[in-house]
């Protein structure tokens, strides 16, 4: 938050895509992510007051937060906290993993298939956790949104004249299935224990409208997905972290991503 503060005017960027910590115990290089709920969220608090400041009055806020099965309310703790400094325009459920029943068997008894990524949860009282939000922040609650730029081809064709529709598309809506890509190696291909991917920013910055957009921001860089996000929409990009090897590691990945970084 101090190189925010000290680096960016107030107003100078269009988006924030971003993930803080959550707060349940995740072994960061350098942050310490156990602390007592109340400082937690009134650290987040003051983060949230800081992104106010230096977003555009038309800017987007979208920010990653998830909960655990023992503690689910942390996404709700954490935008109710933030009420106070943005309006929640929109809030999305970004499905990483899922369970499909057989299509052709109505009654859902066959197995289906399960796809994406998940953590196993090794307990008779919780299922896994396939599931995080993404809450979209802005300063007014009206900000106008490209809906179309990530939208979907219809299933049924005839909605196409039914609608009015000129193309084959429409608006995606709040649910996102973007699973991880298969990773042979934590350490080698992505060593940083809480990250996602990259198509999740992709979509967040085309939502918002890629032509009212000049700079981009993340405040918690970790391995840059934001960053390669922005850098393949050919947008400016600005990231902050405290821990120096997570920036060397974006760093190395925006260079590899052919980007500059």
């Amino acid at each position: 938050m101090a190189g925010m503060a000290r680096r960016l005017a107030a107003g100078s960027v269009d988006v924030v895509v971003t993930s803080p910590p959550y707060n349940v115990g995740i072994a960061y290089g350098t942050y310490d992510d156990r602390r007592a709920a109340d400082e937690y969220l009134d650290w987040i608090e003051r983060f949230g007051r800081e992104v106010h400041r230096a977003l555009a009055p038309e800017g987007s806020f979208f920010l990653n937060v998830g909960g655990t099965p023992q503690n689910p309310w942390i996404p709700a703790d954490v935008a109710n906290r933030l009420r106070s400094v943005f309006v929640l325009q929109n809030q999305i459920v970004w499905v990483k993993s899922l369970a499909t029943g057989d299509e052709d068997d109505p009654t859902g008894r066959r197995p289906g298939l399960s796809l994406g990524h998940y953590k196993p949860v090794n307990s008779r009282r919780y299922l896994h956790s396939g599931h995080e939000f993404v809450f979209h922040f802005t300063k007014t609650g009206r900000v106008p949104l490209d809906r179309l730029a990530i939208g979907v081809p219809y299933r049924d064709k005839s909605n196409i004249a039914r609608w009015g529709r000129s193309a084959d598309r429409r608006c995606r809506g709040n649910v996102w299935f973007v699973p991880y890509r298969t990773i042979q190696s934590r350490k080698g291909d992505r060593p940083h224990p809480a990250t996602f991917p990259v198509e999740l920013p992709v979509l967040c910055l085309k939502l918002h409208g890629l032509e009212r957009v000049r700079t981009v921001l993340d405040p918690f860089l970790g391995l840059g997905s934001t960053g390669r996000a922005a850098r393949s929409l050919g947008l400016n990009f600005v990231g902050f972290d405290i821990d120096a090897t997570y920036v060397a590691e974006a760093r190395r990945a925006l260079t590899k991503a052919g980007a500059n970084a």
